[in-house]
């Protein structure tokens, strides 16, 4: 991930946690960056601490999705240079779905559009913005391990949306690659547990100590930004890396690759 790549860097979801950890990292080795988020104190701090120079902030709430086309227009005419996009946004809530009268369905909506669903808005909405740049672009998508493998079953509404999540920059990657022209890179990241206010009593009201939880924030972000730097499609971090990524992942993947001709060629005489 060299500075080169990454001249000016807007991170959706950058209040807490990794995505202002990241953004401070990025300022700390040259890159300028936008941050976004809910929460405008926060954006505020974030532009006293590393001065206008280097940070700017334009509030955004992902959840009103219809005022996501008004942002992307704002960026593109306040910040026509950036290069690369961090999709960070996330909850993660705790859920007993054997337990019907348990499940707040207010809440299952909220996480799916936060972790999925606007996802794709901003996709749709910014991605014209890196294709008319001169040179490569990035697109790096926060993702999870649990979205390979779903192991913490109380959190079985946030694995579908990050397995939601994997499939479509999948699909992504390869659509973008079909135009010989593409200067739009998909990064998709895989943190294990990390120790930050996701796994707050407040979201996940069967833990205790939650921040305590996972990899220590500083780390990740170390190892989060060594592994862009490599400039794979994918970022592996953390326990569990090695088997996702060279085990049953590599090998869905495979068969992935191998089932785009087979179904190109099925369809053939199908499609307009």
């Amino acid at each position: 991930m060299s500075s080169k790549k990454y001249n000016k860097t807007l991170i959706i979801g950058a209040t807490s946690g990794i995505g202002v950890a990241f953004a401070a990292k990025l300022v700390s080795v040259g890159t300028k960056v936008v941050i976004t988020g809910r929460r405008v104190d926060r954006l505020d701090a974030f532009v006293a601490q590393h001065g206008e120079e280097n940070a700017s902030a334009i509030p955004l709430d992902v959840t009103q999705l219809d005022k996501i086309p008004s942002f992307a227009s704002k960026i593109a005419q306040q910040h026509p240079d950036i290069d690369s996009i961090v999709f960070n946004s996330g909850i993660q809530r705790s859920y007993n779905f054997a337990k019907p009268e348990t499940v707040d369905l207010a809440h299952v909506n909220e996480e799916v559009t936060t972790n999925y669903t606007s996802y794709i808005h901003l996709t749709v909405a910014l991605l014209p913005l890196l294709q008319k740049q001169p040179l490569q672009t990035n697109m790096v998508y926060i993702s999870a391990t649990l979205g390979l493998c779903p192991g913490l079953i109380h959190t079985a509404n946030y694995n579908a949306t990050k397995g939601a999540l994997h499939n479509f920059l999948l699909c992504l990657r390869e659509q973008l690659q079909q135009d010989q022209n593409n200067n739009v890179k998909v990064v998709e990241v895989f943190p294990p547990a990390v120790q930050t206010e996701l796994h707050d009593e407040r979201f996940q009201p069967n833990l205790k100590n939650g921040r305590d939880i996972g990899m220590p924030l500083g780390a990740y972000t170390a190892a989060m930004y060594a592994g862009l730097e490599k400039g794979d499609d994918e970022v592996y971090i953390g326990p569990g890396a090695e088997a996702a990524q060279n085990g049953f992942e590599a090998q869905r993947q495979q068969a992935f690759r191998a089932m785009l001709p087979q179904v190109e060629e099925m369809l053939k005489k199908f499609l307009k």
